[in-house]
């Protein structure tokens, strides 16, 4: 299943990031400013383009202080109760996320084990568990047959 970023889903993620995303060409780019904390955050959405030799989205989001990217982004959760939007990416049973936050901010994990997503979080190390909430809102969303 192959994922495509519509009208829609920049509506949804503009809606709960309070920013308008910007288009040139077939880049998509958003600025969110936290003045209090002095944060600034550039995030850009490149859908359906060439990824060495496939076709994907590529997220891209720039900070004071890091470049971040997510290859292949194969879906996204806009929470308005959590001000924050998770794009990810799965492979092979792991899964890959990029948080942004409405106020500038920015989390990243990458090649998460799929099953931790579900389990006890209870049962895991805190070092561990982190991840394993943060991505657990997209798992209604990952392509099952895809996971093993």
């Amino acid at each position: 299943m192959h994922f495509h970023f519509s009208e829609k889903s920049f509506r949804e993620i503009e809606k709960v990031l309070e920013t308008k995303f910007a288009k040139r060409e077939r880049q998509f780019r958003a600025v969110l400013l936290n003045s209090e904390e002095g944060r600034k955050l550039s995030i850009e959405i490149y859908p359906d383009i060439q990824i060495g030799e496939k076709t994907g989205n590529l997220i891209s989001v720039f900070t004071a202080g890091a470049h971040i990217q997510l290859h292949f982004c194969s879906g996204y959760v806009a929470s308005e109760i959590l001000g924050e939007v998770t794009f990810f990416g799965e492979y092979k049973g792991r899964l890959s996320g990029i948080v942004i936050e409405k106020q500038a901010a920015c989390s990243t994990f990458t090649n998460v084990e799929a099953g931790l997503l579900s389990g006890d979080f209870e049962k895991l190390a805190p070092e561990v568990m982190l991840s394993g909430i943060a991505l657990s809102l997209a798992e209604p969303l990952l392509d099952k047959k895809n996971s093993d």
